[in-house]
């Protein structure tokens, strides 16, 4: 039933940001193009609501099934942090009624809540760990922090398409906006390959020495590159590739470091394919594209907009990726820092973002400068949401 709810909630998203796109793209014909894109705004927040109430009935049933506040693993926490972005953006919709907004906001839900349905979604047992109320308290403040900050991202893309869009000479600019088109593009490719490989029921399996210890290592993905010293138990067929290209680096430790290789290399190749082929049949870059939906907006409203939603998620992450985090840790762990891979990345993203509002407060970084950073602050959320998550090994592996 939970997941039937979820999926109803996945399709409100959808529906909402198909709403808002209709708003800034539709044509209005027999009514102004004002009444039109009001009452397709209007659609696109209802529709969004109607997801987010869903969205909460899910938490709420998953509370009762489990016993915990759900964010326990990568499933239950990247649903929170879709859930999390929605909200945010209807706070700022009402603040400043931003339909625009919508049309990229609720497509970057519908991504993250794509990709959380990739992991595990069993309730399981919690670890010893993680049996305390600070799993609802850190984890859950750390996802609202990071969802108003996603707002800010969008808006500060939002800028950065406008500004260049309107002919200004400014490679660097353009590259970078490509660059996170097909940075998004790959997420999109992982769920795609995901989802399609699990259909199928695809199995690959090796044998190798971890620590001395042999263990078997499963992957979901056809297994372009294999553990080191390993030997193949099962493979299911693949066109075009009859074995492993290479062998992971010894360096690589972890029974699972090679599966998790070989997923990012495919996650790049699908995005890589899939930007070609858009690239391809619409004959320009994928920037270009959106334009037209923002060429009529104010700057200024926009990088107040950016700026607003990061001075909201900005203390709520504090307090959730720094302050809670240490609590727990000395709690759970009797210290209260041990440069853990996932503690760094979260210093490294407190620093970041205390840096963009050092530089737009101190000196005067607006605009153009101050999107370039809110672009940037959210490719470092997602290194460790993606990256430092599923690749380096730590304290924080059971996610």
């Amino acid at each position: 039933m939970e997941q039937l709810i979820l999926l109803g909630a996945f399709f409100f998203y959808l529906f909402s940001g198909i709403a808002f796109v209709m708003a800034v793209t539709g044509k209005a014909s027999r009514v102004g193009e004002g009444v039109h894109v009001a009452r397709w705004g209007r659609r696109g927040l209802v529709l969004a609501m109607a997801g987010v109430v869903l969205h909460l009935v899910f938490t709420v049933v998953r509370i009762i099934i489990s016993g915990h506040f759900p964010t326990s693993n990568m499933f239950e926490f990247t649903a929170f942090l879709c859930f999390a972005i929605v909200v945010a953006y209807i706070v700022i919709y009402f603040l400043y009624r931003t339909t625009v907004l919508g049309a990229f906001v609720m497509p970057l839900a519908v991504i993250i809540l794509a990709y959380a349905a990739v992991f595990p979604r069993e309730v399981k047992p919690l670890i010893p760990a993680l049996q305390s109320y600070w799993l609802g308290v850190h984890v859950t403040t750390v996802a609202i922090g990071e969802g108003a900050l996603a707002v800010g991202f969008v808006a500060g893309f939002i800028y950065l398409i406008r500004w260049v869009g309107e002919g200004r000479t400014h490679t660097r600019t353009a590259s970078f906006l490509e660059a996170v088109m097909v940075l998004l593009l790959m997420v999109v490719g992982f769920v795609i390959l995901s989802f399609a490989f699990g259909a199928v029921d695809y199995e690959a399996s090796f044998r190798h020495v971890v620590d001395g210890q042999r263990v078997e290592q499963q992957y979901s993905l056809p297994p372009v590159v294999a553990p080191d010293g390993g030997q193949p138990v099962k493979a299911d067929s693949f066109p075009g590739l009859g074995k492993p290209l290479f062998e992971a680096p010894s360096w690589m430790k972890g029974e699972k470091a090679a599966s998790k290789l070989n997923t990012v290399i495919w996650s790049m190749a699908a995005g890589l394919f899939l930007y070609g082929i858009l690239r391809l049949v619409l004959r320009r870059r994928l920037y270009e594209l959106l334009f037209p939906m923002v060429k009529n907006l104010d700057l200024e409203t926009v990088d107040e907009i950016s700026y607003r939603a990061i001075a909201i998620g900005y203390p709520i992450f504090t307090l959730g990726g720094l302050v809670f985090a240490m609590i727990w840790a000395h709690e759970a762990w009797g210290r209260f820092w041990g440069w853990d891979p996932k503690e760094t990345w979260a210093l490294i993203t407190w620093l970041f973002y205390s840096a963009y509002l050092h530089l737009r407060l101190s000196r005067g970084w607006q605009g153009l400068k101050s999107s370039w950073m809110a672009v940037g602050g959210f490719i470092v959320i997602m290194i460790n949401l993606i990256a430092i998550n599923l690749v380096l090994a730590g304290l924080h592996s059971y996610a």
